[in-house]
Order: C-alpha cells, then structure tokens, then sequence
C-alpha cells in the first residue's frame, strides 16, 4: 500500500489524545492527594524518621476522619495486638464490626481480629463465642485451631477432641497432641477418689486408636505416656505382671525415657521379691542407653542392695565414661543421705563430703533442669506440655548438662 500525505493529519491528533489524557490523570492524582487528610502524610513522615509511636497516632486521627478506611483500621488494629495494647486493638475492630455498611467478608475479617484480640489479652470466654461464629466462613480453619488452643488452656479435653476432630474432617492434617488429650483424661480418672477404672481404659483405648492413625515418630512421647498410664492402671487393678510389660516396653521401645520409669519398675520387682533381678535390669538398660536420672536410681540401688563399696564402684566407671557435675553431685547427696555427715564414711574416709557437695552444688542447680526445645523454658521436673509456650512433646527426657 502506498504511503498517503494525508495520513499526517493524524500525527497531531495523536498527541493532543496522548496529552489530554495525561492531563485528565495527573489533575485525578492531584485531586486525590488533596483529599487525604494531613495526618495521613505526617504519619508516613514519622515512619520513615524512625518514630512508630507519633506515626501509629497519625493515622489514628486519619482513621477517624475517614471511617471508610477500612484497610487501615486492620492494620492498625494487628498493630496495637503486637505492641500488647489490646483495649485499643479491641476498640479499632469493634468499630469495624458496629458498621452497617460493612461487607460480609470485611465483616468475617474484623470478627476473626476481634476474636484473636480477646485471646491474647485473655479474654477466653469472648475469644470462644468470637471463634465460634467462624466455624461457616472462610476462617474456620484457624478459628479451629484458635478454639483447640482455648480448650487446651481451660483443660476442656473432650471439647479439644472434638475439635481436633471437626478439624480433620475439614483438612487432611495430623494432629498428634489427640493421644495426649485422651492422656490427660486417663490421668484425670485415675486421680479421682476413687479411680475410675472404666473411664481410665475408655481414654487409654482412644489413645491407643489415636496412635495407631499417626506416624510412631510424630508421638513417641505419646506412646510412652500411653504405656505409663498403662502400667499404673495395671498397679491400680493389683496386676503387677501386666504393669512389668508395660514399663519394660518404654525401656525397649524408647530407651531415652528409661530413666522416667526407673523408679516404678525396681518397686514392680521389690513387690515380687525380685529387686536383684530388677536391679540387673537397670544396669543393663543403662550399659545400653546411659542417662542422668537412670545414673541415679542405680547409684541409691546398689548403695541398698550391696553397700558403699559397689555403688562407688559403679559411680567412678560411669562417671569416667560420662563425665557429669550433676551426677557427682547427686551420688554426694545420697552417700551423706546414707552416711548422715559423717566424715568417716564414703569412699574417701575422712574427706568433707559435705563441703565437696556444697561447692558443686552451686555450679550444678541451673544443670539440674529440663529444657523446652521450642521456647527454652526451664523446669525441674519433666512436662509433656511445656507450660511455657504449651507445646507439646518438646521436652527432652534429658537434663541441661546432658543436652549441652
């Protein structure tokens, strides 16, 4: 096609579209940053000098001079929960929710703020009714989740079950903590006066399910205090061999936790006659897995059953096999139990046990200890949930001086 000179005149129509339609622009933007309110740019001004406090005060007053902004009051709202200031938190998305002209999916949203609002500032009570109207809306699978954690904090174990439940209806997700619901159930029957029997083997029964729908490494711990709950149950019903079984399985099926059972299966073989026998059987388990607390149990065994000469024996093998502080300690403490102060007992006869232990022991009390893995929370005895952060299974059946 040959080139026309008339096509020309279309060049300058061109431009003036292009620059008619830049104007049109730039005077829309002009229009819109005049309309936002100066409260909006001193708050920007202050985040970008560094100064969060004067900023989040900025666009508070932004947020009253234009409640249609919507955005900004969520994001204020989070804000004031992560610096803990939850009466304005509450506020900021209670304001949301008073709104008649909010839409139904803004609305979801400033109910599940609100509700997580309550949570945090322990509100249990409101949090559950907020999370419960949740439970049909795009927000039901942290709703479940929020409510599983209020039930777990008020000890309302059915109710957590159900919703753990209600949750693997909706997801295909593993909840492992279940076996240690239907656990603490169990425990709950068997410290009521007087046990309940029935209950106690109902919730063991489900835990035992429960387990059997899980990956064994998901809940190790699950599977030990399952077979705890187990064995005192068979204590409980006068059925000392079935209690051995269930004791000696923690032992063989997950040794680092020998030393939480130690003390149960020497008094199983003490009421059988047999605590030589199960005295062999602790020093076997521990030639095979060594720990602090099984370390223990044997030195105060052996210092029963054969003397001092014996337990001494054992206690400066194991000691240079597995050098500790807090074992020293702990076998000091129970030869002065044994010697009652007394300088001229022990494996070192005129030496001040007494003062050797004192010294130690100031070095040894923060050793003494078990560790949450999660948040670092330290306790004396050992938790299944850490009472911490509420984890669960995130202690380890060793003390800090193990671990380190």
């Amino acid at each position: 096609m040959d080139f026309e000179p008339w096509w020309l005149i279309f060049v300058p129509v061109l431009f003036a579209l292009g620059w008619l339609a830049a104007r049109f622009d730039i005077r829309q933007m002009l229009r819109e940053t005049r309309s936002l309110p100066d409260s909006y740019f001193r708050g920007l001004n202050f985040l970008l000098n560094e100064e969060p406090d004067r900023a989040i005060d900025a666009f508070v007053e932004v947020a009253k001079l234009d409640p249609e902004t919507t955005e900004l009051h969520f994001a204020l709202g989070s804000l004031f929960r992560r610096r803990g200031e939850m009466e304005r938190a509450i506020r900021v998305h209670q304001s949301l929710l008073n709104r008649s002209d909010l839409p139904a999916a803004e609305r979801e949203h400033a109910q599940h703020e609100l509700a997580q609002d309550f949570l945090k500032a322990g509100m249990l009570d409101r949090a559950e009714s907020g999370f419960e109207q949740l439970k049909d809306t795009r927000y039901a699978l942290p709703a479940l989740r929020s409510l599983i954690r209020i039930f777990e904090s008020e000890h309302d174990w059915p109710r957590a079950i159900e919703a753990v439940k209600t949750l693997q209806g909706l997801v295909d997700e593993p909840v492992p903590q279940i076996v240690h619901y239907y656990c603490e159930q169990a425990q709950s029957a068997l410290a009521s006066k007087p046990a309940d029997i029935e209950a106690a083997h109902k919730a063991l029964d489900a835990a035992d399910h429960a387990l059997s729908s899980i990956e064994a490494t998901s809940s190790r711990g699950g599977m030990v205090r399952t077979a705890m709950l187990r064995a005192r149950l068979a204590l409980i019903e006068q059925d000392p061999k079935r209690e051995r079984l269930y004791l000696e399985s923690v032992m063989t099926d997950a040794p680092e936790y020998a030393g939480l059972v130690a003390e149960q299966v020497l008094a199983n073989y003490r009421t059988a006659n047999q605590a030589e026998a199960g005295l062999e059987v602790l020093q076997k388990q521990y030639e095979r897995h060594a720990s602090l607390d099984l370390f223990n149990v044997l030195f105060r065994e052996l210092r029963v059953q054969k003397g001092a000469a014996p337990a001494w024996t054992f206690a400066r093998g194991a000691l240079r096999s597995h050098p500790s502080l807090l074992g020293l300690d702990r076998l000091l403490e129970a030869e002065l139990a044994n010697g009652e102060g007394n300088a001229d007992h022990g494996p070192v006869p005129g030496a001040d046990l007494t003062l050797l232990r004192s010294l130690i022991h100031k070095h040894t009390q923060r050793l003494d200890r078990y560790a949450c893995r999660s948040c670092g929370f330290q306790a004396r005895r050992f938790y299944w949930q850490c009472p911490g952060c509420n984890a669960w299974e995130t202690y380890a059946p060793r003390r800090l001086e193990e671990l380190e």
